[in-house]
């Protein structure tokens, strides 16, 4: 570890109890709150903020509560006006676009690529080698296994009551997205459904219900029509999830 990035450009401010790994370069005007954690070669573009502590309007029900400090791991690049929250925990070789944004309590794993604009809401994981593209948006307490695509303009949702009703505390649930799933360009995964793994969702489809493994669903609302092209597969199916069922 050293005692300070190995370049930092104008109006750079770190705050007390900021670990640096060697080779870490800061742009002009980064903020690095106190207790963030940077490894070995983290690049940080201009204007970036990296630790901050999550605030809540007035009338959120969001409770941050006590946060660890943020952890951003070795080979990282984290774009211009991008925001890393305290309590977060970003893995190696990740590349966070510009202007995007991941809360509190996220954990991502290897290669994992935020496109420009993309938020990643609290207490959700990403697997290795997932890739959200420009503006998707992946709402609060989802999962999201490796090697999962989600294309542009994505929309997830937590909330079956909408913000209606005192019940909706307990129903709140993300989307699980299973390993090697692909979502196309706006679709839009209500509240707890899960996509399987390898199935595909087509651009534009409303997904009301879990989709099964190994299927491509498209429209509104979306429904299977096909199975997965099998030579699309990363991962082939285990003895007990047949891709011939259904």
């Amino acid at each position: 570890m050293s005692d300070g990035p190995a370049a930092a450009g104008v109006g750079v401010v770190v705050e007390p109890g900021v670990t640096f790994g060697r080779g870490v370069r800061l742009g002009h005007y980064v903020v690095v709150h106190a207790g963030t954690r940077l490894g070995d070669g983290v690049e940080v573009a201009d204007f970036a903020v990296l630790g901050r502590t999550p605030r809540a309007a007035r009338t959120s029900t969001l409770r941050t509560g006590e946060l660890g400090p943020l952890v951003v791991g070795p080979g990282t690049y984290v774009g211009t006006h991008a925001v890393l929250y305290a309590g977060t925990e970003i893995g190696p070789e990740c590349f966070i676009a510009d202007g995007a944004q991941v809360r509190e309590r996220c954990r991502l794993g290897r290669r994992v690529v935020v496109g420009r604009g993309v938020t990643i809401e609290n207490d959700s994981t990403v697997g290795d080698e997932t890739k959200f593209q420009t503006g998707a948006y992946l709402t609060a307490h989802s999962t999201v296994e490796d090697h999962v695509f989600v294309a542009p303009g994505v929309v997830t949702t937590n909330d079956p009551y909408l913000a209606r009703t005192a019940a909706r505390h307990a129903a709140i649930r993300g989307p699980r997205i299973r390993r090697g799933a692909r979502i196309g360009g706006g679709a839009v995964l209500l509240p707890g459904v899960e996509v399987g793994r390898e199935a595909v969702v087509a651009a534009g489809a409303v997904v009301t219900r879990d989709v099964p493994p190994y299927r491509v669903v498209m429209g509104v609302p979306a429904r299977v029509v096909r199975p997965t092209p099998p030579e699309q597969w990363l991962f082939p199916p285990d003895a007990e999830e047949d891709p011939a069922d259904g």
